[in-house]
């Protein structure tokens, strides 16, 4: 007697069932949504230094009160866009007295990207950069580096500072460290910093 359909159905049904599992079911890779890619600048962060002396390591006696108390060569790089000037001020913040002024300088062209050994003691130099007034906490009666000359003691530090300004301040010589600093409030690109010991 011919099998019935509805037989042949059913245990067709059945075998399928009984095939075993795979052991490993392969799925598709999940997607991965992009991660959020942070926008970095390409502009490099405005850097001094000077071949004279390393980063918080001491300064030659050659550029102190007991040499031949000249400046130091600085370089810098990374000058922001729109740099149209740079000012610089040093100064000693452990002076007992309070933190002494070493020098001011400002007006500084936006093409320079260095300062030579020795500059002029004057109020105008020839690039047009001014020089301010120096050596003491709030008087000062001298224009120009003067360098480190602390009491005999622990080492002090000499911070050199330069700032890169979206504007010439036009500010006459002989001005002070204060009168810089209003001067420069809200016209500050970028600042960067540079500090060297001495002790005596």
């Amino acid at each position: 007697m011919a099998p019935r359909p509805w037989l042949l159905a059913a245990a067709m049904v059945l075998a399928a069932c009984q095939k075993p599992l795979p052991e490993k079911i392969e799925q598709a890779p999940a997607q991965v949504e992009p991660a959020a890619v942070e926008r970095r600048s390409t502009q490099m962060a405005l850097s001094l230094k000077s071949s004279a002396f390393k980063r918080d390591e001491f300064i030659p006696k050659k550029y102190s009160c007991e040499g031949q108390d000249v400046s130091p060569q600085l370089s810098w790089t990374g000058a922001p866009e729109g740099t149209r000037s740079f000012s610089l001020i040093m100064d000693d913040p452990d002076a007992p007295p309070g933190t002494w002024v070493h020098w001011v300088l400002y007006d500084l062209p936006s093409g320079r990207s260095s300062l030579d050994e020795g500059i002029p003691k004057k109020e105008t130099l020839d690039s047009g950069a001014k020089h301010g007034l120096c050596w003491g906490v709030n008087d000062f009666d001298r224009v120009g580096y003067y360098g480190p000359c602390p009491p005999p003691g622990r080492p002090h530090r000499y911070v050199f500072k330069l700032y890169a300004l979206e504007t010439e301040l036009g500010l006459a010589a002989r001005a002070t460290k204060a009168e810089l600093l209003r001067a420069m409030q809200g016209h500050i690109l970028a600042q960067a910093e540079l500090t060297g010991l001495y002790k005596r």
